[in-house]
Order: C-alpha cells, then structure tokens, then sequence
C-alpha cells in the first residue's frame, strides 16, 4: 500500500499538533526529515528538516513497529508546534517524498480495519466517540469501541456454531442411526439466541437516541409562553417573543445537555383554527415533530389542552405561572417558576429510557440482527421435520451466521464500507 499522512489534531492555531505518517515507509519519512531514525516507542526530541537542508520545526518524534501501530503498519508521530505555517511546511516536505500521499478521510481507521486491528462496531464505536457531545454519548460510544458489542456478537455466533454442528450430525449420518434425537436441543439453543438477539433489538431505539439525541416538543395555543419558556431553558433569545398571535411557524430547536443527554427542545407553532396558510403549514409541522417527540411539554390556558397527551409521561402544564398564583402544575419562562421541577421531569424520564439501551447503535446493526432472528424463527419452524428437512435448517442457521458476521464486517459490501467511512475527519 501506498504510504500516506495527514494532520490527525484539530485543524487551525494550537500548542501542539500531531501529523501521523503510516504504512511501509513511514519509518523512513522520520529518517528524511530528521536524518536519523528514532528509537521506537520512545519520544525523541529532533530537529526536522526539509530536503534542502531548511529548519522545520523542533519536536517529539515517536515511531511504532508493524503490528504495535493504530493502522497495525509501520507508523511514525510528528508532535509539531502548532502553528499552521509550521504544519503546512512539513506536510510539504512529506509530499514531496516518493510513494507518499495525503490520506483520505478516515482512511487510517479502514487500515486498521483491513489489517485486523479493529471489526466494524469497533469503527462505528470510534466514529461515534470523536462526535460524542455528552457523557451518555461518550460513555455508549466507548463501551462499543472497546469491544463490547462486539464480544456479544461472537458470544451469538459461538452459540450459533454449536447449534448448527448438531445439525451437521444429522447430515453426515443421514444414512445411519443416528444415536440421540438432537431435536430438543437444537430447538433450545435456538429459543435461547432469539430471546436473546431480540433483547438487543429492542433496545437499538433507544441506543440511537442516546447518539443522536432525544427531542422534546413544547406545544400549546398561541401566546402561552412557548417562546419564553424556551429562551429560559437555552438561557438565550432563541425564539422570537411577540404578543401577535402566530409569531411562531416554523420550528425552532434549542440542543442542551441535560443530565449527561443530548436534548432538542423544540418550540412550536401555536395551535389553532386559522384561514393563513402559511401559519398552518407551521401547524401542520408542529403537530407531526410534536407526535414523533420523545416528550411533549403541553402548555394550556387552564382549559383543555389543545393537544392530547400521547404518553403518560408527558407533562401538562398551565402557561405563563407568573401571571397566577397557584404554581403547582404551572410554569413561567419569564419568572422561571416550575422550569427547575419540569428539567427534573424530562430529565428523570430520559434518563430511565436510556438506562435501556442496547449495545447495538445503528440501522445497520438493526438489519443485521432482524435477518437473523428472521432465519432463526426459520429454522424453528422447519425443526418439526428436521430429518425431512435437516439441509434447510442448515442453511437457515449458516444464513443468521452470515447476518452475525455482517455486524463486524467478517463480509461486508465495499458500498457500506465507503458510507461509514464517509463521515470520519482527515487524520482519522
């Protein structure tokens, strides 16, 4: 393979950035720019210099063998000065080495991939860990890059191994006696990886919110203090206060952190008969975000709300508290009254739902595991007449293998690949 680097710091002005060089000759890029090779695994202070003899920069040099590297190639580490005329000038100087070439996004994580350094949902783990915004973010993103998901899969495919090589006795003896029905337990193991797969499967929808982030709409009629209870929570004028009614049409989000969460709090358009066509097409919208929220914060006048709630644990409150004296199930986003127990509500019932996500974190994770419950329930079926039926159950159980091994890239097509890697930064 080609040799490549790229900056693997945070473009832009900094104390200290890293260029990583990785594959057959990177130990050779540290001999060229500091004219001798470093020791490896250790940092070494040198002197870079271009192919002219000109002084780069002063800095830490670490080289790491093949095998003992991210890439699992050779790998060499510049700890430059970071300031962008001094980076500039030793990615030149690495161009302008022959078989040397700027790395493409994410293109030292799929070397560590290819090389079997990492499987996929270790990758997808990584990805996720770099965009991580919260604590429940970082924490979900670092269970799976350390291997956990992964280990779960191999638990489900060493499960599934057994349970086919019972099958395979049936077949290698069709023409004989074979000496114990291997029905019930065959059928055990397969309840038993169903049960167990379809755990995880419930609890990817979760998992997805806790990467992506959990909405919660704010709805009611117009002028009830949508707007103003929003400011309140973003602690900022993010929405738009006004007396006329209609203010608000389209949807405006406010992301927080909430507890460790990623939280969207969405104000709406009010809620209400109008002959403007704009206002309901914001309606329109309003109702829809509000119906696929995982919350809805529902204001009212004191009257019936204009909103019904579609889960017990949406919050029904009377807007605008300021303006009465009973604050028990109101709230003000002028005066702040109620906001600190309704954070505690949202925050409370977010939190329980999270502490029920699964490992498995994405729609490819959920295609991959429903096709392979999908050829179990097979198997299952065809179990009633497994002597007729024996090489269809077979290859009932080698199909959910090839599901399991879909999750961790054991095969995968390069289109999927090329998707994940898409959203990876330069350097990574």
């Amino acid at each position: 393979m080609d040799t490549i680097f790229a900056l693997a710091t945070a473009p832009g002005k900094a104390g200290v950035a890293i260029v990583r060089v990785s594959g057959p000759r990177a130990h050779d890029a540290a001999e060229r720019l500091t004219g001798r090779r470093p020791a490896l695994r250790q940092a070494t202070l040198c002197t870079l210099k271009d192919r002219n003899g000109g002084h780069l920069d002063n800095g830490l040099v670490l080289l790491f063998p093949e095998g003992g590297s991210f890439t699992g190639e050779p790998v060499a580490e510049f700890h430059l000065h970071g300031a962008r005329a001094t980076i500039a000038a030793v990615l030149r100087s690495l161009s302008g080495i022959e078989g040397f070439r700027q790395a493409e996004p994410g293109e030292f994580t799929r070397r560590a991939l290819e090389n079997g350094c990492m499987d996929l949902t270790e990758v997808e783990g990584l990805a996720d860990l770099i965009e991580a915004e919260t604590e429940a973010q970082r924490r979900q993103a670092l269970r799976v890059l350390s291997g956990d998901l992964a280990d779960i899969v191999a638990g489900w495919r060493a499960d599934l191994i057994a349970v086919m090589s019972l099958v395979e006795v049936t077949i290698d003896f069709a023409d004989e006696d074979v000496p114990v029905d291997v029905s019930p337990e065959v059928s055990a193991g397969i309840d038993a990886l169903i049960l167990s797969i379809s755990t995880e499967l419930n609890g990817i929808s979760v998992a997805e919110r806790v990467r992506d982030g959990f909405e919660v709409a704010i709805v009611g009629p117009p002028n009830i203090g949508k707007s103003t209870l929003l400011n309140r929570l973003a602690r900022r004028e993010a929405a738009l206060v006004s007396d006329i009614a209609g203010t608000t049409r389209d949807i405006v989000e406010v992301r927080m952190d909430l507890g460790g969460l990623l939280v969207t709090f969405l104000d709406t358009a009010g809620l209400r008969l109008t002959d403007d066509v704009v206002e309901n097409l914001g309606i329109s919208r309003a109702k829809s975000r509000a119906e696929a929220a995982d919350l809805r914060i529902i204001l009212t006048d004191g009257t019936a709300p204009v909103l019904d709630p579609l889960s017990p644990q949406d919050l029904v409150l009377t807007g605008k508290a300021d303006l009465i004296s009973d604050y028990e199930a109101g709230v003000s986003g002028l005066s702040g009254a109620g906001v600190s127990d309704l954070l505690d509500h949202v925050r409370s019932v977010l939190s329980d739902r999270a502490s029920a996500a699964g490992m498995a974190t994405r729609e490819r994770h959920r295609t991959a595991l429903m096709s392979a419950v999908l050829a179990l329930e097979s198997a299952r079926d065809r179990l009633g007449s497994l002597a007729e039926q024996t090489d269809l159950v077979a290859e009932d159980l080698r199909q959910a293998v090839r599901a399991l091994d879909a999750m961790t890239g054991r095969i995968d097509s390069e289109d999927v690949l090329d998707q994940i890697f898409s959203a990876f930064c330069l350097g990574k």
